[in-house]
C-alpha cells in the first residue's frame, strides 16, 4: 500500500495536475449548468456553506472547489501509485466511482449536513434554503446524475493522464 511519503517527489506535479483536472472539472459542471442540463453548481453549494450571499458563496465555492480537487488529486495519485503508474484509463474509472458515490450517497446527504439546505421535513419557512438535491441530484434536472459524472470522470481522465506523464 503506497503511503504519502512514496509521492512526495511527485507533489508539484500532482497540484499542477490537480488543479488543471479540478479546473476542467469546475467548467464542465458551470457549462452543463448554463445550458441548461443541470440547475446544480456544486461549487455553489459548497461556497453556501459558508454564506448565503450569492456572490460571495460563488467565489467561496470555488475556491473550496479546487482546494477539494487537489486533496482529490493526492487521494487519486496513492491510488495509482498502487497500480504502478498514472493512467488516463484507471484516472477515469476512478472518476467513474467518484462520480457514483457522488450522485448516490453525497447527494442524498446533502441537506442533513449542509446548514442551508432543506430537507424534505421542511415546510414552508420564513428562513430561505436551498432546494435538496433529491435521490441522484435529480431535483436540479434529469440530466443532473449524467452531468455529474461524467464531470468526475473528467477530473479522472486528465488526472490519470497528466500524472502519469509525470511517472513516465
Amino acid at each position: 500500500m503506497t503511503h504519502w511519503h512514496d509521492i512526495a517527489p511527485t507533489w508539484p506535479a500532482i497540484a499542477m495536475w490537480g488543479l488543471i483536472a479540478s479546473g476542467a472539472m469546475a467548467t464542465a459542471l458551470e457549462a452543463s449548468r448554463q445550458l441548461g442540463f443541470s440547475r446544480m453548481s456544486l461549487p455553489f453549494l459548497f461556497g453556501t456553506f459558508f454564506t448565503m450571499r450569492r456572490a460571495r458563496a460563488m467565489v467561496l465555492g470555488y475556491i473550496t472547489y479546487l482546494i477539494g480537487g487537489w486533496i482529490f488529486a493526492f487521494l487519486y495519485a496513492l491510488v495509482l501509485q498502487d497500480f504502478g503508474a498514472g493512467s488516463w484509463w484507471i484516472g477515469g474509472l476512478m472518476g467513474l466511482l467518484h462520480g457514483v458515490l457522488l450522485v448516490t450517497v453525497f447527494l442524498p446527504l446533502l441537506p442533513y449536513l449542509h446548514p442551508n439546505v432543506a430537507t424534505h421535513y421542511d415546510g414552508p419557512s420564513a428562513l430561505a434554503k436551498l432546494e435538496p438535491p433529491g435521490a441522484f441530484g435529480l431535483n436540479y434536472g434529469y440530466a443532473t446524475p449524467a452531468t455529474t459524472i461524467a464531470a468526475q470522470v473528467l477530473f479522472g481522465l486528465i488526472f490519470g493522464a497528466g500524472y502519469g506523464l509525470t511517472l513516465g
